[in-house]
């Protein structure tokens, strides 16, 4: 039965903008198949056409109201004003609720980018999408925009973690200190990135997953072990 079944499948949702009611493509567990996961958590599956990653973003075709499940439920009527004026006023029907390209999945995460910003959604949201982004361009070859939204990212889990609350999301204060040493590790700015590792470190009883203090452990000390054969490196070609 499972030659025969398609990847993706339709999920019924419900646009919480405008109320519409449409269907959007989501992928089956079954046909996920990481092969190999980042230190920053990005996926690498058998398939990336039926990754997981490509179908976060829910964006409606009335509206163009661009959503995921991390989004609050509220709504202020400000928001609500701005994204009115902003989005749907100007937008011209769009179809993303069918298999996407990654390029389309990254239009979609763009839109979704854009929502939260004018809904004011918490920085965590906001992080998480940038980081989604960053593993996309990462997907496609394209160093410069993954680093760019790799800043986004890092800017974003730093506000999050000094003024959100983490209580009702999927992250918790150590997995983002880790994201916030890791980002800062990719883009080179290790004493900043040793920093964090350390404050993870640090406060190791907070864990619930202790794979994140291992996680933070190794790199600290790769980030080590990388200044010691630089500085070696050096001191050999000087001499």
């Amino acid at each position: 039965m499972s030659e025969s079944m398609h990847p993706l499948y339709d999920k019924h949702v419900q646009c919480p903008f405008c109320t519409h009611s449409f269907q959007t493509k989501k992928v089956r567990s079954r046909f996920t198949r990481p092969i190999h996961t980042d230190t920053d958590f990005c996926t690498m599956y058998k398939d990336e056409q039926n990754s997981p990653l490509l179908y976060v973003p829910i964006v409606c075709q009335q509206c163009g109201y661009t959503f995921t499940d991390q989004f609050s439920n509220l709504m202020s009527d400000q928001s609500r004003e701005e994204i009115s004026n902003r989005i749907a006023k100007r937008w011209t029907p769009q179809n993303y609720c069918k298999e996407r390209t990654e390029v389309e999945a990254l239009n979609a995460y763009k839109l979704a980018i854009y929502t939260a910003q004018l809904k004011k959604e918490k920085a965590i949201v906001l992080a998480g999408l940038y980081l989604r982004v960053v593993w996309l361009y990462r997907k496609r070859k394209e160093p410069q925009e993954e680093a760019r939204f790799m800043r986004l990212a890092l800017k974003m889990y730093k506000r999050a973690y000094e003024e959100d609350d983490l209580t009702y999301t999927d992250m918790n204060a150590l997995r983002v200190l880790y994201l916030i040493g890791e980002l800062n590790r990719r883009l080179g700015l290790n004493e900043e990135a040793i920093r964090y590792f350390s404050l993870v470190v640090q406060k190791k009883q907070l864990a619930s997953d202790p794979k994140i203090i291992t996680m933070a452990r190794d790199a600290w000390f790769q980030i080590r072990e990388d200044q010691k054969s630089s500085s070696l490196n050096l001191s050999t070609t000087g001499n």
